[in-house]
């Protein structure tokens, strides 16, 4: 008997053990490209590329979703940069992705005068790229339900970044465990993703992005979030005192093309 126990006991630990592996395997990878542009001739090239060559071959490697955004030029500087972001179901999907557009024939035809582009005529100044595993709490993305007219919607893009490598693990528990994601979404913010930064230029770093219809909603909901019990008793706890030390948030707008 203490055996055939033994053996259920062995059994299952091991069936939990697959469970949550394959659960953590369900957690979407993301990439943030940043295209740095100088003038309205890179903007439109940028602008062809992306919609006519860019986004159909990723389509056609089975990535949905797809999200392009540009800075809110109202209270903040003109839109000097263009955001991508693609989700990927593993780092597999994400590591092949650059060798099947090589291999693309529409996306090369498409895309020519950016893939040939020449040295002293360049379709953009830069590339920054963010790699990112999306949290436990929200494992895969979702793009957003919010309807309005696309010019006055807010996409805000915000990074939290810490002191040290514990802290971040930290400030990524308050948003996982601590409650952050659940009060956020009970508040209606319209989270597109939360993840971790596994690799980019701010680390250690969370980010992500939630959706709002107009400035408007978006101030009113940040003023719920602020005054609401819920934030007000995590924001106090001791263990999650001083566990980030600097935020950087951009409010975008979706392109015309952009799938959300």
């Amino acid at each position: 008997m203490n055996t055939w126990k033994s053996f259920l006991l062995l059994t299952t630990i091991i069936m939990m053990a697959c469970s949550n592996q394959g659960y953590a395997q369900e957690r979407e990878f993301y990439e943030l490209k940043t295209y740095t542009i100088k003038n309205e001739d890179q903007e439109q090239r940028m602008d062809h590329y992306l919609e006519k060559a860019y986004l159909p071959a990723l389509k056609r490697m089975g990535i949905p979703h797809i999200g392009v955004f540009k800075m809110h030029n109202d209270k903040f500087i003109p839109s000097n940069k263009i955001y991508i972001l693609i989700p990927y179901k593993s780092l597999a999907e994400f590591e092949s992705t650059e060798k099947l557009l090589a291999l693309d024939k529409a996306h090369l035809t498409q895309g020519a005068d950016y893939i040939n582009a020449s040295f002293d005529n360049p379709p953009y100044e830069r590339i920054n790229s963010v790699l990112m595993r999306a949290f436990p709490d929200m494992p895969k993305m979702r793009p957003t339900t919010v309807e309005g007219p696309r010019k006055d919607r807010v996409y805000e893009l915000r990074s939290y970044e810490s002191p040290t490598e514990a802290l971040y693990k930290n400030k990524v528990h308050m948003f996982n465990e601590g409650g952050e994601v659940e009060l956020f979404e009970s508040l209606g913010f319209n989270a597109v993703f939360y993840a971790e930064v596994i690799s980019g230029d701010r680390m250690p770093n969370l980010m992500y992005m939630t959706t709002f219809s107009d400035m408007n909603k978006r101030n009113d909901l940040w003023k719920n979030f602020s005054d609401s019990p819920k934030w007000k008793e995590i924001s106090s706890m001791k263990k999650y005192q001083n566990n980030m030390n600097k935020l950087d948030k951009d409010l975008l707008y979706p392109t015309p093309y952009s799938d959300y």
